[in-house]
C-alpha cells in the first residue's frame, strides 16, 4: 500500500497534489489547519484528516505521527502549507516574519525530519513548495521569498546527505498559480499557471525511475517578465 502524506492539503496546489496522488493510487493523509475545508478535501478523497496548527513545530510531529499510525509507511511526502505576507519589508510587523517563518520554513524542516525514517524505509521522494519568488528577487514578498529560497537550500543539501538512502526531493517553484493565496494579484484565473499544471509535472517527477532525480523545478508564467 502506497501513501503519501500532504500538508496544507485542502485547498489549492497541496489539494491538487492529493487529487493526483489518489489517482496514482496512494492513501493520503491531508494536514492543514482549518477543519471544515479539510474533512471536505479528506472525504472527497477517501483520506485521513489531521486538523493541525503546523506553526506549532509540536503539531508538525503529531501528523507525521498520526500518518505512520495509519499507514505503517510513507512513500511520499509533500510540503504545501505556506503563507504569504505582502508589503514593503520595512513594514513587516516581527509576528508577520515569525509566522512566515515558522509555517512556510519551520514546518517544512520538522515534517520533513520526523518523515525521514519512513521514507528512507520506501526509498520514497519528497515534493517541496518553494515558488519562483526564492530564485528571483521579489520585492513586496521579501520574507515570503526568503523562506522560499531557503527551502530551495534545504532541498538540495536534503539531496546529498540522503542519496544514498535513496530518497530524492524536489524544490517546486512556480510563478503565480491559480489558488486563493494570489487573489490579491488581480489577473485573472485563466492568465496564471493552473494547479493541475503543476500536478502533472509532478506525476512526471514521481513516475521517474530510480536512477533520476529532479531537484529543482521552476514554472514560468507565460508573459512574465523578470
Amino acid at each position: 500500500m502506497k501513501s503519501a502524506l500532504v500538508t496544507g492539503g485542502s485547498a489549492g496546489i497541496g489539494l491538487a497534489l492529493a487529487r493526483m496522488l489518489r489517482e496514482e493510487g496512494h492513501e493520503l493523509t491531508l494536514a492543514a489547519r482549518r477543519p471544515e475545508p479539510l474533512e471536505e478535501a479528506a472525504s472527497e478523497l477517501g483520506a485521513l484528516a489531521v486538523a493541525a496548527n503546523l506553526s506549532n513545530a509540536d503539531e508538525c510531529v503529531r501528523v507525521v505521527a498520526e500518518h505512520a499510525e495509519r499507514y505503517g509507511g510513507m512513500d511520499v511526502l509533500v510540503n504545501s502549507a505556506g503563507i504569504g505576507i505582502g508589503g514593503a519589508f520595512a513594514e513587516q510587523e516581527t509576528k508577520a516574519i515569525a509566522l512566515q517563518l515558522d509555517v512556510n520554513l519551520r514546518a517544512s524542516l520538522v515534517v520533513t525530519r520526523e518523515s525521514l525514517p519512513l521514507l528512507r524505509a520506501s526509498k520514497g521522494q519528497i515534493m517541496m513548495l518553494a515558488s519562483i519568488a526564492g530564485t528571483i528577487p521579489t520585492p513586496g514578498l521579501a520574507v515570503y521569498g526568503a523562506t522560499k529560497a531557503a527551502i530551495i537550500s534545504i532541498t538540495n543539501s536534503l539531496n546529498r546527505e540522503e542519496a544514498e538512502s535513496g530518497i530524492r526531493a524536489t524544490a517546486i517553484c512556480p510563478a503565480f498559480v491559480a489558488t486563493r493565496m494570489t487573489d490579491w494579484t488581480g489577473l485573472p484565473a485563466e492568465e496564471m499557471i493552473q494547479v493541475e499544471d503543476v500536478a502533472e509535472l509532478v506525476r512526471t517527477v514521481l513516475r521517474l525511475s530510480p536512477r533520476a532525480r529532479v531537484p529543482q523545478l521552476v514554472i514560468e508564467r507565460v508573459g512574465d517578465a523578470f
